[in-house]
Parts: structure tokens; C-alpha cells; sequence
């Protein structure tokens, strides 16, 4: 199973009142008072005026990012990051193989990164997007990292995260059905999860 990104990720409250305006800038909440901002390439359009670019190169360490962050776009970023701090988080998996880059903007300049990784070889908390949610703010906890500490795990691609932010869903749900599921499997033989009226 694949897995893409692309976003602006920041304190709730700081990209509320960024985005209000905007007709394409969909939320999607994330735990530790963060949301995600899924970039898409109307969004990219209302933000700069132009349709993003794309660099089509094999990712790498110079070439961290599939979306072209031109002056337009970094000037957004950078004009948000006066009210905290603004990471953008890319990553694209497939068959097992793949890549993160992160950076992160405060007081007007990129303060972090761009990071890039496509190797794993180090530590977890040292992968791109790990590092940039440490930057972030967000705290460790009971889940395997950082990334799956907010819920970045949660859903698979921009389709995923709009529909997430549209449906004003939180990680909570998610959790929730899990919970229902399991709670399911562990029911005695023959005993349904619902009456028989509700199944079919």
C-alpha cells in the first residue's frame, strides 16, 4: 500500500486564522492541537496565483521535494511562520520504497531543515518528518513516534486528508472504531455485534 503527502502542518489555532479566507484550504485536525493543511494545486493557485510547479528528478538531498516551494509559496509560508512555527512535510512510498523531506519556517525564515531521507538507516526520531514535528512542538507519547503521535498514519493521501478535513473528523474517531472492531473479534462464536436486523 502506498502512501503520499503533501502539507503544511502548524498549530491549530495559527492556520485557522491563515486560512480562513481561503476558498481551497481545507483542515484536517491532528492531536497535540496541530492540524495538517493537505497542499493541493488550487490551493497553491489561490495562495500565489500560479499553478505549483512539479520537479519530475529522483528525490535526493538536493532535490528534497516533489513540489517545487518557489518564492511564492515560501513567501506564504514564511509570512505565516511570523505568528509560530510553519513545517511543510512531504513523503511518497511504494512497493516498500520511498522518501520524506521536511522543513520548518519561524519569524519570517526557514529555520530547520529541508531534511531528506530515503534510507532509514538512522534512529527513528531522526527521520525528516520526525524531526520536523520535534521542531514543531509536539510531545512523545504512547505511540510508536512522532509521526504517529499527531496521527499522520491515519490516512493514506491528499484525497484522504481533504475528506478527513471536511468531515471535520478527528484522530479520536479513528481510535474509536478500532476499539469497536477489536471489541467485535473478541465476541463468543456465533454471537453478532449487532441484532440480526441491523446486519445485511
Amino acid at each position: 500500500m502506498g502512501y503520499e503527502l503533501s502539507a503544511v502542518i502548524a498549530d491549530a489555532d495559527l492556520l485557522r486564522g491563515q486560512t480562513a479566507d481561503l476558498d481551497h484550504a481545507v483542515l484536517a485536525e491532528l492531536r497535540q492541537e496541530m492540524v495538517l493543511l493537505p497542499v493541493t494545486p488550487l490551493l497553491v493557485e489561490e495562495l500565489t496565483g500560479h499553478l505549483p510547479d512539479f520537479d519530475n528528478e529522483a528525490r535526493s538531498v538536493d532535490r528534497p521535494f516533489h513540489l517545487v516551494l518557489g518564492p511564492g509559496l515560501t513567501r506564504v509560508l514564511a509570512e505565516w511562520s511570523h505568528l509560530g512555527q510553519v513545517g511543510y512535510l512531504e513523503a511518497g512510498f511504494s512497493g516498500g520504497t520511498g522518501y520524506q523531506a521536511a522543513t520548518v519556517w519561524l519569524d519570517g525564515r526557514m529555520v530547520w531543515g529541508p531534511a531528506f531521507d530515503d534510507g532509514f538507516t538512522a534512529p527513528r526520531p531522526d527521520w525528516p518528518i520526525n524531526g520536523a514535528l520535534n521542531r514543531l512542538g509536539v510531545e512523545p507519547g504512547p505511540w510508536i513516534d512522532l509521526f504517529a503521535e499527531v496521527g499522520l498514519h491515519l490516512m493514506s493521501n491528499t484525497d484522504g486528508w481533504l475528506a478527513h478535513g471536511r468531515r471535520g473528523l478527528t484522530p479520536d474517531h479513528y481510535e474509536e472504531l478500532a476499539e469497536e472492531w477489536e471489541s467485535r473479534q473478541n465476541l463468543p462464536d456465533g454471537q453478532q455485534p449487532y441484532p440480526s436486523s441491523h446486519v445485511g
